[in-house]
């Protein structure tokens, strides 16, 4: 256990320090280290330029800057805003033992992860601070689309108070309405989908999921089924949490959208490139009842002249699962956790590591 106290730097732009060095966190990390803020405002790497979200800062002076900083630094909180921590930074930090990255998607785009391994430099990330509002809505849109509310929605504010009645055995809202005893089926098994199962638990859903990245250990515990992507896309309901990656890009198409069974419900609160939205928009115009809950497509914004936007047997949101107030002080409560565990000499829980870099990066699962 490390008993001098630790020096601590954040490097972010104004932005994210006052969205999320905020709070009961902030005063917990004075307690446990002596904590100095680099104000780091670069122009994030545009896109097209290798960067897959929130790429690092590209003005040379910050990389001036955060070098003359880090002396005697024992740990850096990188967030928007700053420089790619790279080995020419590292070298400049003799003191250095972990780099946290505060909301980076987990694809490590401020942090050379491989040259901080060299250096037995800790690497974490608590992205997963956004996971919680995203599985609330993951529930939501499920329940959303097995009542088939947006055609509900869309007949309401078109002027016609529609209630189910004689003809009720023509709307899949009827036929499948309730969630409890469903056969869901889960594209992912990251913090969204671990949390949306633990959501899923009072209607006692018999759950199944698709993720080769995952161990079995952790299907285990979270008490799902591994199975394969065809098993998933046949259940009652689908839902799609799985990062997007050179190997889940365009992932469900035509073949796998085929496989949806009559008055299923689709979902999808991860990213809408893993879904051909032209196989999307012509599985849901055939008519058998299948219902879509999109909180994402491709591309974004949707294009006011995409047939998406009309077809009753879909309920879109503007890619508004991730976002509520608590999220950028979770991002940094959950930081702050773990330099608790790292300084007070346990193990680190949301490490960076070859295993998640490979699922980034759309290689094979080890």
């Amino acid at each position: 256990m490390t008993t001098a106290r630790p020096r601590i730097l954040i490097c972010a732009n104004a932005k994210a320090r006052d969205n999320y060095v905020v709070g009961p966190a902030a005063e917990r990390l004075s307690v446990l280290a002596d904590r100095s803020f680099l104000l780091s405002e670069g122009a994030a790497a545009p896109a097209g330029t290798g960067w897959q979200w929130g790429g690092p800062s590209i003005d040379p002076g910050d990389r001036v800057r955060l070098k003359a900083a880090l002396g005697d630094i024992d740990a850096l909180i990188v967030c928007h805003g700053a420089p790619l921590i790279d080995d020419e930074i590292l070298a400049t930090a003799p003191r250095l033992r972990l780099i946290g990255e505060l909301e980076g998607d987990r694809f490590a785009n401020r942090i050379d992860v491989e040259a901080a391994a060299a250096r037995g430099i800790r690497v974490v990330d608590t992205t997963h601070g956004s996971s919680p509002p995203v599985a609330e809505w993951a529930l939501g849109l499920i329940l959303v689309g097995l009542r088939n509310a947006g055609a509900h929605f869309r007949r309401l504010v078109a002027g016609e108070f529609y209630r189910i009645g004689a003809d009720r055995g023509s709307d899949p809202g009827w036929r499948m309405s309730e969630l409890t005893g469903r056969r869901v089926g889960l594209i992912g098994l990251g913090h969204i989908g671990r949390r949306l199962v633990e959501l899923l638990a009072p209607f006692r859903c018999d759950i199944a999921v698709h993720d080769p990245y995952v161990p079995k250990e952790v299907a285990l515990a979270s008490h799902v089924e591994l199975t394969s992507l065809e098993d998933v896309m046949s259940r009652e309901v689908v839902v799609c949490c799985a990062p997007i990656t050179p190997r889940t890009h365009r992932m469900i198409g035509a073949p796998q959208l085929a496989l949806l069974r009559p008055d299923s419900v689709f979902v999808n609160v991860s990213r809408g490139a893993i879904v051909d939205p032209d196989a999307l928009i012509a599985r849901a115009k055939q008519d058998d009842g299948v219902r879509f809950a999109l909180d994402v497509f491709d591309p974004e914004p949707i294009p006011v002249e995409s047939e998406i936007r009309r077809l009753p047997n879909i309920f879109l949101s503007p890619h508004i699962a991730s976002l509520s107030q608590e999220c950028g002080p979770r991002f940094f409560a959950f930081m702050v956790d773990e330099l608790e565990r790292f300084f007070g000499g346990r193990e680190t829980m949301f490490d960076i590591t070859p295993h998640v870099l490979a699922n980034r990066r759309g290689l094979p699962p080890t």
